[in-house]
């Protein structure tokens, strides 16, 4: 029997089976279902996504992508990470080979010493305190104040400088005065026991001179330019030039560089150890001038500037002021380190400061008699120390 509905349809066959029956019903319930699939109306399409929606679905793909790239740059930086720690380790094993390398060489080929065996050779830390002979009667160079118990000056002061160097504070530092003719010595005489006793530094407005050298004094590298001048009375005619003093009495410090320019215009000298012996011997009447360092005349000027008058000689040379470390050449370097430190460093203004609170605070605003040059003199390169990679020549 054939379904009527959809005639174009085909019949199908019933199955070769001895229940039609229940063929029979399937096919209709087929045909029901077909029947209510046709009358269900459409469905109209669903409405666009409001703006809230999309926001809401923006948000979301925006939190992923930020997730995304959190975890890509995370990755990022891992890896940079990775690559420097890298990089250190392999820095630090070349700065180790290369530490190892130059203490291999220095065991096998030598080299200059460092200042740790500087001062070992020099014995700077078996001392307990630094002797240190200097002038006690020079006014801005080096004096001695018995009523306070001080010590002031432009020597005194770089005294101080190199001393700090070498490790020893104020306290542990001893001045001693010392006679112009026991420079070369090294020997002073203590005050409170009258003994001889030795220093282990001269600071002494000492002159580099090549007969002082010839002669086995060991100099530093020079500290301070100054010049020969002269003072006299405040009633004395002018003194422009050395010729000026040809024939007359005239005081200078024994074994100083001025005897020997003096000597030859023809002045008559007569050489004290101490300068102060030299301005005694002009107030008494027995000479009537007094020569030697600018530096060191200038300080007298200033302390009595209604007494004497000080006057230029206009030389070209300069006297070279430097320090006597005795035989001890390691000492030397290492006071040379110092000076080169002072010189070279634009941080370091100890000689500046020292120059300007002596010296340049000297000067006669009326009538500018040149004193001592205003810069350190040059030091063009260190002293001759092994520094290691790390170190630095000016700390």
């Amino acid at each position: 029997m054939a379904d009527t509905d959809n005639g174009d349809e085909k019949q199908q066959p019933p199955p070769e089976t001895d229940d039609r029956g229940l063929w029979r019903l399937l096919q209709q319930q087929m045909a029901l279902l077909r029947r209510f699939q046709a009358a269900v109306p459409p469905q109209p399409p669903l409405p666009p996504p409001t703006v809230e929606e999309i926001a809401s679905n923006d948000l979301v793909q925006q939190a992923v992508i930020e997730q995304a790239r959190a975890e890509a740059e995370h990755a990022a930086i891992t890896r940079r990470d990775n690559r420097f720690k890298v990089w250190r380790l392999a820095g630090l094993g070349l700065l180790i080979v290369l530490v190892l390398a130059i203490s291999l060489g220095r065991l096998l080929i030598g080299g200059p010493p460092s200042v740790a065996e500087l001062r070992a050779e020099a014995h700077v830390d078996d001392w307990d305190v630094l002797s240190i002979g200097v002038k006690d009667d020079q006014y801005g160079t080096a004096y001695y104040d018995p009523g306070t118990k001080t010590w002031s000056g432009f020597d005194i002061d770089i005294a101080y400088m190199i001393a700090a160097d070498l490790g020893f504070r104020r306290d542990d530092v001893r001045f001693y005065g010392l006679e112009s003719e026991d420079r070369a010595r090294m020997q002073a005489t203590d005050p409170a026991t009258k003994k001889r006793v030795p220093v282990q530094l001269v600071i002494a407005s000492y002159s580099i001179t090549e007969e002082r050298k010839e002669a086995g004094v060991h100099f530093s590298e020079p500290y301070l330019y100054t010049e020969q001048s002269v003072i006299t009375f405040k009633d004395h005619a002018p003194v422009v030039a050395l010729n000026d003093l040809k024939g007359k009495q005239v005081c200078s410090l024994s074994t100083s560089t001025s005897q020997s320019a003096l000597s030859k215009v023809g002045a008559i000298v007569t050489q004290k150890n101490r300068v102060r012996e030299c301005f005694e011997a002009m107030d008494n009447g027995q000479v009537e001038a007094v020569s030697t360092d600018a530096a060191i005349l200038a300080g007298w000027k200033h302390k009595f500037p209604a007494k004497y008058e000080h006057w230029d000689l206009g030389l070209e040379s300069n006297e070279r002021w430097g320090v006597n470390v005795g035989e001890n050449p390691a000492l030397e370097k290492l006071v040379n380190l110092t000076l080169y430190r002072s010189y070279a460093d634009p941080e370091d203004d100890r000689w500046e400061k020292a120059y300007e609170k002596n010296l340049q605070s000297e000067i006669d605003p009326v009538k500018e008699t040149p004193i001592a040059v205003g810069q350190q003199p040059p030091i063009q390169r260190p002293p001759d120390i092994g520094w290691q990679p790390w170190e630095d020549p000016l700390r």
